[in-house]
């Protein structure tokens, strides 16, 4: 497990949210992605995700 929240620069899909958050917790990325989109269908992932775009820093 990490011990800081970071972007990834590489292995993301799209801004690496989803890959920051499952390396700093030692979860599968995909479980993260699946956990991301059904909070957009159900409620607020969408702004969940862009809230942890701008917050959570990029990586080295």
């Amino acid at each position: 497990m990490s011990s800081l929240l970071v972007r990834p620069r590489r292995g993301k899909m799209i801004a690496g949210v989803c890959a920051g958050l499952a390396d700093r917790f030692g979860i599968s990325r995909g479980l993260v992605r699946i956990v991301f989109v059904i909070g957009g269908i159900v409620g607020a992932g969408e702004l969940a995700y862009i809230i942890g775009w701008i917050l959570i820093p990029k990586g080295e």
